[in-house]
């Protein structure tokens, strides 16, 4: 048996929101649906569950946009292939540079996409 080891979040922003994402920088997010993509090797459903938490210490940049008022997930997807092979079959618009993708090499850009 194959374990997952990415993880996709699909995520509505209900309402336009700014949020300041760590060292980032504060950020203009539209109202709409987005796809956030992230990986873990290990404590896998224990990394998904730490997102759906409203109780966390702000540590990934998608921690930041999760706590902004009327954001929610809306679902989980989860997959055994590369984080970045799974984040470069989404087609959307990169709302913020690097976003989640600090340690990306693969050219993603952003591991945040904004669908619709």
């Amino acid at each position: 048996m194959i374990l997952p080891r990415t993880y996709q979040l699909l995520i509505e922003v209900a309402k336009p929101v700014q949020v300041r994402v760590g060292r980032l920088g504060a950020f203009y997010f539209p109202a709409g649906l987005y796809s956030y993509t992230g990986s873990a090797l290990r404590n896998f459903e224990a990394r998904v569950r730490r997102h759906l938490s409203s109780a966390k210490k702000m540590h990934w940049h998608i921690d930041y946009l999760l706590a902004a008022p009327g954001v929610h997930v809306r679902e989980v997807r989860r997959y055994d292939e590369a984080e970045c092979a799974v984040n470069q079959q989404i087609v959307g618009e990169l709302t913020v540079a690097g976003f989640g993708a600090s340690d990306c090499r693969s050219g993603c850009g952003s591991h945040l996409k904004r669908l619709a």
